[in-house]
């Protein structure tokens, strides 16, 4: 059995992005731990309470956690930076200005406190160019460096081919995965640069209950509201990329 290290930037990306992964692994016996770089402050602000965005999130993350069955949420509580363009973008304690190296440090530890066999982080940008995603990259990296024992490197990323294949332009029914993306870029990666499909379907609903315990979001209640069944077909699959390992096949990578 091997300990994977989840590294995620904000509370609900672990649900979206990861979950049946996550899910799926702990079923297995892995070891599954969670880090969560930032406090998820820019977030949907809810009026049923008088708690903090930030305090409200980190709730929910642990509600999300019992879900996916995590062994170890680690919080970070770097600052949110919110969405590419944000004024948030230009406060020095923004998790975007950190500087990847110490951030990287920090993870190194805890990648070593676990004797750590894999890291997973986000593709070079972030599935769709959020600044906090691209750190996220760029911290994966400098932190697998620094650990004492590298672990191995996946990045979570999404199937543009498959997206697009679903998309109807005349109509303009799905999503355009080619249109661009909060860094200009589209989202994702095309198929031929991704290494792993990993098939989720027998614990989606799993990763549907993980993103309702994120309800005060916007995003994740727009996510549950989609009916089950089509819920189910939209995230039965997780991709990931892995350096040297091609072309893409549908199997458990660990």
């Amino acid at each position: 059995m091997a300990t994977l290290v989840f590294l995620h930037a904000h509370p609900d990306d672990e649900a979206s992005q990861t979950g049946g992964t996550m899910a799926l692994a702990g079923e297995l016996g892995h070891r599954v731990v969670w880090i969560c770089c930032t406090d998820g402050s820019q977030g949907t602000r809810s009026g049923e309470t008088d708690e903090s965005v930030a305090e409200v999130r980190r709730r929910e993350a642990r509600a999300s956690a019992e879900v996916l069955g995590v062994d170890r949420l680690v919080f970070l509580d770097h600052l949110d930076s919110g969405m590419h363009g944000w004024d948030s973008n230009a406060n020095p304690d923004a998790f975007m200005n950190a500087d990847p190296l110490e951030v990287g440090r920090d993870v190194a530890r805890l990648l070593d406190e676990e004797d750590a066999d894999v890291l997973i982080g986000y593709d070079w940008h972030g599935n769709y160019g959020h600044p906090d995603h691209i750190m996220v990259h760029k911290v994966m990296n400098a932190a697998a460096d620094l650990a004492a024992r590298r672990p191995r490197l996946l990045q979570s990323t999404m199937n543009r081919d498959a997206i697009r294949a679903g998309y109807d332009p005349e109509n303009k029914a799905g999503f355009d995965p080619d249109a661009p993306a909060d860094d200009g870029n589209p989202v994702g990666t095309p198929e031929a640069e991704i290494a792993w499909k990993v098939n989720v379907n027998e614990v989606v609903m799993l990763k549907r209950e993980a993103l309702a315990a994120h309800a005060s979001q916007e995003d994740a209640a727009q996510l549950i509201a989609m009916p089950e069944g089509f819920f189910a077909l939209a995230f039965r699959h997780e991709y990931y990329i892995e350096d040297g390992v091609s072309p893409m096949r549908e199997a458990w990578p660990f």
